[in-house]
C-alpha cells in the first residue's frame, strides 16, 4: 500500500486557496492513502469561537469536504485531512476520511491543548475506519501523546495510525516513533510548516512530517519545506508482534 503525507503551509482564513494548493501539490503524485495536516483548510490560530465559527463547516455537507471527495476521485485514493467542523452551536477540531465514492467518516479531537479548549468542543469517540480492508485509526496531533488513545485504536484492529498535526516542538517526533513501537503498527504524521501570530503570540510549526514502521524504523521524514512523500508499506508486518512475542496483542488486552 502506498501511503503518503502532504506537508505545506496553509494560508490563514483562505480555504479555497488552500484547497487549490493541495490539488496542485498532488497533481503528479500517485498513492493509495494520503494524510494532510491538522486544520489545513483554515489555519490554526483564532482569537475566539466566533472567529473560528466563521470558517468552520458542516461535515460532510460543507464545501471543503466535498472538494476533498472530488480530489479523492481524481486521485483514486483515500484522503485524511484536518478541518474545523461546525455542528449547530458546537465547534470541533476534526479529521475527515474520504474516498472516491464519497465521505467515509470523521474523528473529532478528544484531547485538546489549553489553547484549543477555549475554542473547540471535545470529541467523544475513538473509532477506526475500514479502507478497502485496511483498518486505519486517526489521532489528531496532541492525541498521539496519550498511549491509551492509540492503543484503543489498535485493539479495534488498526494496523496504521494517521495523525494530522500542527506542532512546533520536537517531542511529537519521538512520541510518534514510540507509538509505532509499542503498538507494532505503522504511523503517518502530516505536520504543517510556517508561522501564525495572534495577539502578540507567535506559533511556529516545524514540519518534519514522518512515516514510521512498526519496529520504529524511519521510512520517510521531511524537513521544513512543502513536500509530498510517498512510501510503499507492507501492512502484513503490522500487528505481528515480532519484537514483542506472538501473543503481543493478547497481552495488550490485559491492560484494558
Amino acid at each position: 500500500m502506498k501511503v503518503a503525507f502532504l506537508q505545506f503551509e496553509p494560508s490563514w482564513g483562505a480555504p479555497q486557496q488552500n484547497l487549490a494548493k493541495v490539488s496542485a501539490a498532488l497533481s503528479d503524485q500517485s498513492f493509495d492513502l494520503i494524510v494532510l495536516p491538522e486544520m489545513c483548510s483554515t489555519g490554526y490560530l483564532f482569537a475566539s469561537r466566533d472567529a473560528l465559527g466563521a470558517y468552520a463547516e458542516p461535515i460532510p455537507a460543507g464545501p471543503t469536504t466535498q472538494a476533498l471527495v472530488a480530489l479523492a476521485g481524481t486521485k483514486t485514493a483515500f484522503l485524511i485531512a484536518g478541518l474545523a467542523e461546525r455542528e449547530g452551536a458546537r465547534l470541533y477540531n476534526t479529521a475527515v476520511v474520504v474516498r472516491p465514492q464519497g465521505f467515509v467518516g470523521k474523528h473529532r479531537k478528544r484531547h485538546l491543548s489549553p489553547l484549543e479548549a477555549r475554542l473547540f468542543d471535545r470529541g467523544e469517540d475513538l473509532t477506526v475506519f475500514d479502507l478497502n480492508g485496511v483498518v486505519v485509526g486517526v489521532v489528531i496531533c496532541f492525541e498521539s501523546w496519550f498511549p491509551e488513545a492509540c492503543r484503543a485504536l489498535v485493539l479495534q484492529g488498526a494496523k496504521l495510525l494517521c495523525s494530522p498535526a500542527n506542532f512546533g516542538g520536537p517531542q511529537s517526533l519521538a512520541i510518534g516513533r514510540a507509538r509505532a513501537i509499542e503498538n507494532n503498527v505503522f504511523v503517518v504524521t502530516a505536520n504543517r510548516i510556517g508561522t501564525e501570530a495572534l495577539e502578540g503570540f507567535e506559533a511556529y510549526f516545524r514540519g518534519e512530517s514522518q512515516i514510521i514502521g512498526p519496529t520504529g524504523e524511519l521510512l520517510a521524514r521531511a524537513q521544513d519545506q512543502e513536500v509530498v512523500s510517498v512510501v510503499d508499506i507492507d501492512l502484513t508486518l503490522a500487528g505481528t508482534g515480532k519484537l514483542m512475542g506472538a501473543n503481543f496483542h493478547d497481552e495488550l488486552k490485559l491492560y484494558l
